[in-house]
């Protein structure tokens, strides 16, 4: 058998230390649980399985051998379609589940019932207030966020017209909803249609299927996630720029160290409260703890990453290693993309794993449940149960990583506008500008999470790097940003070694970072918004599918990333993914979304698992449309493609 410890699991310094040290222990990881499957189903691979009644399960052969279609009937574009609209509908579930409780929170803090939260950004509650219709002459904060919730409420559960926040999106893409029936009305109901749609015997047209997900998926994008992008900057605050560090190497093992994982805000901001209190701060000196160490790890770490500077652990396939330490003291989560075999390190060392939310409980882990109406309670009984695994952890060994790099986070629609503009004139016409100019090729998201198929990190790195050598902005959200941010790509020297010359001479007049760090996966929507302010700032394009710019997640591997994959190509913008939507073997619905989605809506999919072919992909798009606004001349040329070995080059 292989030694398992030799093979090459991430370009991360710090996760190859801490791989190489579970092993010692024994843990077994992910990439263990992974290799253990092989070989993984190829009929689900490829989208040709269905068990969506007891008449199956079915699968169809892709080769021709044996039934060509379901027991009742359904083909091979029927189920892939079917099965795709089901992830969708997953997806946009759990984003816009997260947006409603955040709704929940701002309403219950508005009416005083919510301990420790306020309304922490009053001027952005008001333009909301406006943009809603509601009068806001004479009323105090606490009385406009009750409104104001109720209007995202009504917009949960609407069953006519149109997501109230669909009007942002420019007038030639809501036509293009219009025109294809795509415009969604209420965030549940799409859901639920959706999840009606692939009922046994329902919709049995591939395309038609196909549009219900993408309906569903901007419910999301432009419904539920939006709500929690803004609803939040309004009851945390809106970031502003701010430096912090990311890695292992911010746990302190003198320190009380409490690891917050998951998605939603609402418990992570009190966790943050409660640890800086002083009854907090003497439990744990008396325990004899030099303070309490917050850190994030996933979605959590980027929300208080972006809004208090607290340093981030890692992200989606750092969840173990951080715990391999044997120096976290609690891990606290909520809700997705957390392991559930968590309960093996709590089982063997001092660290408490504590889940918190009403819907996620983990089988051999403690339980608190979290309540937003005394929040800053139950945030205390958590942090001190930290405090408690502190003392039981005493002189044990500890094993953490010495690498961490600094990174500038929090840039938002409105910080963007004033790093650009200035705080005078605040504006997008700089970047215009620059895109115009030549100087800046274009503008790429780059988001999504980490996948055990590719070595950890090495998609986002190659991809990004690729990117930026040749003039083009990255802007990043989720486990994306965190692993460029630990590779030492968002602070603003990097331009100086990575950035191509025309990117590294915008970055040094405004001082920037080559790669914008906006937030957490919700926060993909402020790129949306991004868009549409560079449409109305005009010069490059009547609409957000003449824009040039690209999206891409090189490691994507969750139901969310099918939503937003979905709900960004449907907005115009060309989506490059690393790995393929499990359609591969359904050729109507493939090629639908690979081609003819982009008639429809301006903007298509594409899969490629090589992150520097991908960068190339979405260079050549970009270049298309500068190409079409008459922009085709470049202040720099081109670089071609090198190979390089992004472990060489990471940093401790």
């Amino acid at each position: 058998m292989p030694d398992k410890s030799k093979k090459i699991r991430s370009v991360d310094p710090a996760a190859q230390q801490m791989v190489e040290h579970s092993y010692e222990k024994g843990f077994t990881l992910a990439w263990d649980r992974y290799e253990a499957l092989q070989p993984q189903c190829q009929f689900g691979t490829l989208g040709l399985c269905c068990k969506n009644c007891i008449l199956g399960p079915c699968r169809i052969d892709p080769f021709g051998e044996g039934a060509d279609c379901g027991v009742c009937g359904a083909t091979v574009d029927v189920i892939a379609a079917r099965n795709l609209a089901r992830h969708a509908a997953v997806g946009a579930a759990a984003h816009s589940d997260h947006g409603r409780d955040i709704v929940h929170t701002l309403r219950l803090a508005g009416a005083g019932g919510a301990e420790g939260y306020e309304i922490k950004n009053e001027t952005k509650l008001i333009k909301l207030a406006e943009e809603f219709g509601l009068k806001t002459d004479g009323k105090d904060a606490g009385k406009l966020a009750q409104e104001v919730a109720e209007v995202a409420y009504a917009d949960f559960g609407r069953q006519e017209g149109q997501l109230r926040l669909v009007s942002r999106a420019p007038e030639a893409q809501q036509k293009m909803w219009s025109e294809a029936g795509v415009t969604p009305t209420g965030v549940d109901a799409e859901v639920v249609r959706a999840l009606h749609s692939t009922h046994m015997g329902v919709d049995n047209e591939p395309e038609h299927i196909v549009r219900t997900a993408i309906k569903t998926a901007l419910a999301d994008g432009w419904g539920g996630s939006m709500y929690a992008t803004d609803l939040s900057d309004v009851l945390f605050g809106a970031p502003d720029p701010l430096k912090a560090r990311a890695n292992l190497g911010v746990i302190r093992p003198e320190a009380v160290n409490i690891i917050v994982h998951g998605h939603e805000p609402t418990l992570s901001e009190m966790i943050v409260a409660a640890s800086q209190t002083p009854d907090m701060l003497e439990k744990a000196a008396e325990a004899g703890a030099d303070g309490i160490q917050i850190a994030g790890i996933c979605c959590t770490a980027n929300e208080i990453l972006m809004r208090h500077a607290i340093p981030i652990a890692g992200n989606f396939l750092q969840q173990e290693l951080a715990l391999a330490t044997g120096a976290v003291d609690a891990m606290i989560v909520d809700v997705q993309c957390v392991f559930p075999n968590a309960a093996q390190y709590a089982s063997c060392m001092s660290t408490r794993i504590i889940s918190t939310s009403t819907k996620a409980r983990f089988e051999g882990v403690e339980h608190v449940e979290f309540e937003e109406s005394r929040g800053l309670e139950v945030a205390k009984d958590i942090v001190g149960r930290a405090i408690e695994a502190f003392q039981e952890r005493g002189d044990s060994e500890t094993v953490v990583p010495d690498v961490s790099e600094e990174l500038v986070a929090g840039y938002t629609v409105e910080s963007i506008f004033s790093t650009l503009g200035g705080r005078y004139r605040p504006l997008f016409r700089p970047l215009n500008n620059a895109i115009r100019d030549g100087r800046i090729r274009g503008v790429a998201g780059v988001v999504g999470c980490n996948n055990v198929k590719i070595t950890h990190d090495e998609g986002h790195l190659k991809m990004v790097r690729e990117l930026i050598r040749n003039d083009v902005l990255v802007v990043q959200t989720g486990c994306s940003a965190i692993a460029c941010a630990k590779a030492g790509l968002m602070k603003p020297e990097a331009a100086e070694v990575y950035a191509g010359e025309g990117l590294r001479e915008v970055c040094r007049a405004v001082g920037i970072a080559p790669v914008l760090h906006v937030g957490s996966c919700v926060d993909n929507t402020r790129i949306l918004l991004a868009c549409v302010e560079m449409v109305k700032e005009g010069g490059i394009g009547d609409d957000i599918s003449e824009l040039p710019v690209a999206g891409a997640a090189p490691e994507w591997m969750s139901e969310k990333a099918i939503a937003i994959a979905l709900y960004v190509a449907a907005s115009g913008i060309y989506t490059c993914l690393g790995d393929s939507f499990p359609i591969m073997g359904a050729p109507k619905v493939r090629n639908y979304l690979l081609d003819g989605m982009e008639k429809d809506f301006g903007g298509k999919l594409a899969f490629e698992n090589d992150p520097v072919q991908g960068a190339r992909l979405m260079i050549e798009h970009i270049d298309s449309k500068r190409e079409a606004l008459g922009l085709d001349e470049m202040m720099y040329e081109p670089i071609e493609p090198v190979e390089e070995d992004v472990r060489a080059s990471s940093r401790a």
